[in-house]
C-alpha cells in the first residue's frame, strides 16, 4: 500500500454507520410502510437502505485485494465460504425460529426455502429468503463467483479491462431499458449480471487499484468515472446523489481523511456489521410485534428490537463467525505451509507491475 498501512480503520467505521443505516431504515420508514408504526417516522432514515449499495463499493475493494493475496481459486472460495456461511447458517437458523415463535406470520418460509437459503442459491431456483435482508448475499455470492472466474481465469488486469468495460456499459444499458428488456434475457441481466449494482462492485475495485498503486492509468479512470456515474441513471432522485455522496465519503476515507471515525464504538459495531445485517430484520419485526401486542410504545419496541439484534449479533461473531474464520487460517497455514502463499490479512509488498 502506498500508505505502509494494510488495514483501513476508517472503512470498518464507515461498515458500522452504514449497518446501522440499514437497520434503523428496517425498524422505522419500512416497518411503518410494510405494518404501521403508531408514531411518525424521519423520512431521512429512507436514506439507510442505501448504505448496501456503500457495502457493495466497499466489497469490491476488499475482494480484490483479497483475490492479490490469494493463490488459487480453490482457496480463495474456500475463504469466501469461512466468512460467509458459519454466521449465515447460524442467522438462518435463529430467524426461522424466531419467526415461527414470534411472526410476522407474512415472513415465515418453508423449512425447505429455509434449507435452500443455506446454498445461496434459493432466490435462482424461486425460493423466498428467510430474512429480506439476504436479498443483497445473494449478489455478492455471485459477484464473488464471477470476480473469482475473471482473475484466475485471465491472469492479468490488462485481459480483466475490457470485461469489466463491457459489464459496466451493459449496465448502463440495461438501466437505461430496464422495463424493456426481453423476458428471456431478464435473469441474465437483472440477476445474474445484477447490472443495478455490477458497477458498485467494479468502482470498489478500480478505488483499491488507486490506493494500491497511488495512480490508474487512463482506462482506468475513464472506467472508474463511468461506474461512478452509473448511480445517477440506476436510482431516483434524490437516493441517485445519496449513494454519489457515499463515493465522495468512501473516497476520503481511503485517502485517510476520515480517521477520525476510528472510534472504538464505531469500530466493534463495523466488526459485527455482518452477523448484524443477518440476524435484524424479521427477527428485529418479531420483536417490534410483540412490544405492540404488549402495549408498549412503538418508539421503545424499536429500542427493544435494536438491543435484541446488537445481541445477538454480538454472540454469532464472538461465538461463531470468529472461532470459524480462526481455524480457516490455522487449517490453511497447516496445509500449506512452505508453498508462498500470501494470508488474506498479511502485510503485502508492493509489486513492480505495469498498470498499463
Amino acid at each position: 500500500m502506498p500508505n505502509g498501512q494494510d488495514r483501513l480503520p476508517a472503512l470498518d467505521a464507515l461498515r458500522g454507520i452504514a449497518a446501522l443505516g440499514v437497520v434503523l431504515f428496517h425498524y422505522l420508514p419500512y416497518y411503518d410502510k410494510l405494518y404501521g408504526h403508531s408514531f411518525s417516522t424521519p423520512d431521512t432514515l429512507g436514506f439507510g437502505r442505501y448504505g448496501v449499495h456503500l457495502f457493495f463499493i466497499l466489497s469490491g475493494f476488499v475482494i480484490f485485494m483479497t483475490l492479490e493475496r490469494t493463490r488459487s481459486a480453490s482457496w480463495f472460495g474456500l475463504a469466501r465460504a469461512f466468512r460467509l456461511l458459519p454466521a449465515l447458517w447460524a442467522g438462518i437458523v435463529l430467524t426461522w425460529i424466531a419467526v415461527q415463535l414470534m411472526g410476522p406470520a407474512d415472513r415465515m418460509v418453508s423449512p425447505g426455502s429455509a434449507l435452500l437459503n443455506i446454498t445461496l442459491l434459493h432466490e435462482y431456483l424461486g425460493h423466498p429468503h428467510v430474512d429480506g435482508a439476504y436479498w443483497s448475499l445473494v449478489i455478492e455470492a455471485t459477484f464473488y463467483v464471477w470476480i473469482a472466474l475473471l482473475f484466475y481465469g485471465l491472469g492479468s488486469w490488462q485481459r480483466m479491462r475490457p470485461v469489466l468495460w463491457a459489464w459496466t456499459l451493459a449496465s448502463y444499458t440495461a438501466v437505461i431499458w430496464w422495463k424493456a428488456i426481453p423476458d428471456g434475457l431478464e435473469f441474465l441481466i437483472k440477476d445474474l449480471l445484477f447490472t443495478r449494482y455490477a458497477p458498485l462492485f467494479i468502482s470498489g475495485m478500480l478505488i483499491y487499484r488507486w490506493h494500491r498503486h497511488s495512480r490508474l492509468p487512463v482506462a482506468d479512470l475513464a472506467l472508474l468515472t463511468l461506474t461512478i456515474s452509473h448511480c445517477l441513471l440506476a436510482y431516483k432522485a434524490p437516493f441517485n446523489l445519496f449513494v454519489l455522496g457515499c463515493y465522495g465519503v468512501f473516497g476520503l476515507a481511503v485517502a485517510g481523511y476520515l480517521n477520525v471515525l476510528a472510534r472504538p464504538g464505531l469500530l466493534w459495531l463495523g466488526s459485527i456489521s455482518y452477523t448484524l445485517y443477518l440476524v435484524h430484520q424479521n427477527i428485529g419485526y418479531g420483536v417490534i410485534d410483540l412490544a405492540y401486542k404488549a402495549g408498549l410504545p412503538g418508539q421503545l419496541g424499536v429500542m427493544m428490537a435494536l438491543a435484541v439484534a446488537i445481541g445477538l449479533a454480538a454472540a454469532l461473531h464472538y461465538g461463531i463467525e470468529k472461532p470459524a474464520l480462526r481455524w480457516f487460517r490455522q487449517w490453511r497455514k497447516r496445509a500449506v505451509p512452505d508453498t508462498g502463499l500470501t494470508l488474506i490479512n498479511a502485510p503485502v509488498p508492493k509489486k513492480a507491475e505495469n498498470l498499463d
